[in-house]
């Protein structure tokens, strides 16, 4: 090979080589841009973005969630769908037990409970938590010749039965309670009727329901009032989810649509506060 045409042939393989190294440098610079544009998504951008609201509810606790005709229903429910029909997304409810739907939350495989959760100074430790969208009780209850317990203070040394991790399990042990994990209301009012448990603590809203569809030999002697919100884990991620939330719920409540869901679930306004 003469001396001309060693030099094209080494000037074509810089080029050539130039231009991979171009290429490369290219296609890193593109990934690069669009991770770093996915990790500046926040948690609204990716629900817009899959086109999904994924709630995470319980699917059996009447009436804030059950099973009718097939689906699942209720006033959760209803809750879910005005905040994705406000965010132009479609509804994929998941029914999860109780104490699986915070950590469905932490992993981020639900992008909200929306369950009836009571907030307590606990809880806001772990969650920031939208405006109150149902204000309720807690309420104590005994069978109907039950006299030893009168008031939440007679639980030192009882026995109740609450679901895992719930507000009520977790007010029973504050009263110095044996608290026996189950999964529905259901469950602890048929442990309480067969003296399995002294008491049960729940939702007067469905407790109030229970006894309209199943009766039963039961009274209420203590109660404290509660409200509703839906957690968000804490952090700027949840900041305009957590937004756009709030003013579905003031949407609501301006429309006159949240008391319209509370009497026809609970046959009452439970949308303000108790002494409003």
């Amino acid at each position: 090979m003469n001396m001309k045409k060693l030099f094209i042939a080494t000037a074509t393989l810089a080029l050539v080589a130039c231009g991979n190294s171009a290429n490369t440098s290219s296609n890193e610079s593109a990934s690069t841009n669009e991770a770093s544009s996915t990790e500046e998504k926040d948690h609204l951008a990716r629900i817009k973005e899959a086109g999904q609201l994924r709630v995470g509810l319980e699917g059996n606790w009447q009436p804030f969630s059950f099973e009718e005709d097939g689906k699942i229903v209720g006033y959760d429910v209803e809750i879910g769908q005005a905040i994705a029909d406000h965010l132009g997304v479609e509804l994929v409810v998941t029914p999860t037990p109780w104490d699986n739907l915070f950590l469905g939350l932490d992993a981020d495989t639900i992008d909200l409970v929306i369950n009836g959760v009571d907030v307590t100074e606990d809880r806001k430790k772990t969650y920031d938590f939208s405006d109150a969208y149902l204000y309720d009780k807690a309420v104590l209850i005994v069978r109907d010749d039950e006299e030893a317990i009168t008031q939440f203070e007679d639980l030192d040394g009882k026995k109740t039965a609450n679901s895992i991790g719930s507000t009520y399990m977790e007010i029973g042990e504050s009263y110095g309670a044996t608290v026996e994990g189950v999964e529905t209301l259901d469950q602890t009012l048929e442990m309480l009727a067969n003296e399995q448990v002294d008491a049960t603590i729940n939702s007067d809203a469905s407790y109030q329901d229970y006894m309209k569809t199943h009766g039963g030999n039961f009274k209420v002697v203590d109660e404290t009032s509660t409200y509703m919100a839906i957690p968000f884990v804490k952090g700027g991620d949840n900041d305009t989810l957590m937004a756009e939330v709030n003013a579905t719920i003031a949407e609501l409540q301006s429309s006159g649509k949240l008391k319209e869901l509370s009497e026809k679930y609970f046959e009452e306004d439970k949308t303000q506060p108790y002494g409003d």
